[in-house]
């Protein structure tokens, strides 16, 4: 419309400050246990921050905040995804002090301080206007020292997500570990440069973060990456892990390796995490789902181990379309996903030794001290 400004569409419609409080986290739930069905629903029932002041005021170490966007997708339905991780456990009750890892007996709720930061506000009209009001409020996030997981939307937002913890911590100094069935380094997507199979070329081009410090794992699409693609993503010095070096040389040696690599030259890292990466069996609820991919049991506990083992600094998790997920898997999966990843993070503050720590009281004794 001519005369319209580009940003109208969120002009003057920004409420954190309202009503005047003192800053600080607001807990909304109303009693002390809350059933998964009942309450407000944010993540985990945590406290809500709606501004830096909050998060400062808290001394939030990790908040989590929503991206809502799928224009970028030929499927719809993951702009949804960051309601229905918040509000869809059908188990476990919204009183996070009661979870512990069941794998290293870590709570990782009275370790950290955690918080939800509400949603990004989003154009619905225009993947492109979307993605400063995202790298904004990530970058407000990181810029507190609290670390932002982003929860999608599709996986455009990585490029604003990454970009954002970039300007926080440095251009140059941001190592990316992506979990994903798809490369998405793609120049564009049928003329169109945002998108969820290009935000890695963006962070690239753009210098925010070098090529070599990206380290891709799961990959098995079958239409990508073609020749071309695959002659970009090495001429840059992409290091990709397809899924067939995993299967011929195993998930926790390429785990390993990629470990090793996300640590060869930044200080910092981040993750980025793309439901499909798992097999459909454990993720049915995404737009482009390809078998065969990792299960749960692989995925899980290797979330865990970089958060724990590495300095990370952000994450994001994309691509849960919650009107494909009949049982809730896809949804199940990518909430104990964030959940492993606070408790790395809560094992790392706590210097827990690794690799691959497990409590020997629910573990056993390593292989070969049997008796």
């Amino acid at each position: 419309m001519e005369g319209v400004p580009p940003n109208a569409w969120n002009r003057g419609l920004d409420r954190t400050s309202d009503p005047r409080r003192e800053p600080g986290p607001i807990n909304l739930q109303r009693y002390a246990f809350v059933p998964a069905y009942a309450g407000i629903a944010t993540f985990f029932g945590l406290p809500l921050c709606l501004n830096p002041d909050d998060l400062r005021a808290g001394h939030v170490d990790v908040a989590v905040v929503g991206a809502p966007v799928d224009m970028s997708t030929g499927h719809r339905g993951a702009a949804y995804g960051p309601r229905a991780i918040r509000a869809d456990e059908r188990i476990l009750p919204n009183t996070p002090q009661m979870l512990v890892n069941p794998s290293t007996r870590i709570k990782p709720f009275e370790e950290l301080t955690v918080v939800d930061y509400g949603d990004a506000a989003v154009d619905s009209f225009s993947i492109d206007n979307s993605m400063e009001p995202i790298r904004t409020l990530v970058r407000e996030i990181a810029g507190t020292g609290a670390i932002p997981i982003v929860l999608g939307g599709d996986h455009s937002i990585l490029w604003p997500d990454a970009a954002a913890v970039a300007d926080v911590y440095g251009a140059g100094k941001i190592g990316v570990i992506h979990f994903d069935a798809h490369p998405d380094c793609s120049n564009d997507l049928f003329g169109h440069l945002v998108s969820h199979a290009t935000p890695i070329r963006r962070l690239i081009e753009d210098e925010h973060i070098p090529g070599r410090n990206f380290i891709q794992i799961g990959l098995r699409s079958a239409i990508a990456p073609d020749d071309e693609l695959f002659d970009w993503m090495r001429e840059h010095g992409l290091r990709a892990h397809f899924m067939a070096e995993i299967d011929r040389r195993g998930f926790d040696v390429v785990l390993q390796q990629a470990i090793d690599e996300a640590l060869d030259g930044p200080e910092y890292l981040f993750v980025s995490l793309d439901i499909d990466v798992l097999d459909p069996a454990f993720a049915p609820g995404t737009g482009t789902p390809e078998p065969p991919g990792l299960t749960n049991r692989e995925l899980l506990p290797a979330i865990r181990r970089i958060c724990h083992e590495t300095p990370v600094v952000g994450m994001d998790i994309v691509e849960v379309a919650p009107h494909l997920d009949p049982g809730y898997t896809t949804t199940m999966n990518a909430r104990r996903a964030i959940f492993e990843a606070l408790t790395g993070i809560a094992m790392r503050r706590k210097g827990l030794p690794g690799p691959a720590y497990l409590d020997p009281a629910v573990a056993g004794p390593p292989p070969g001290q049997q008796t």
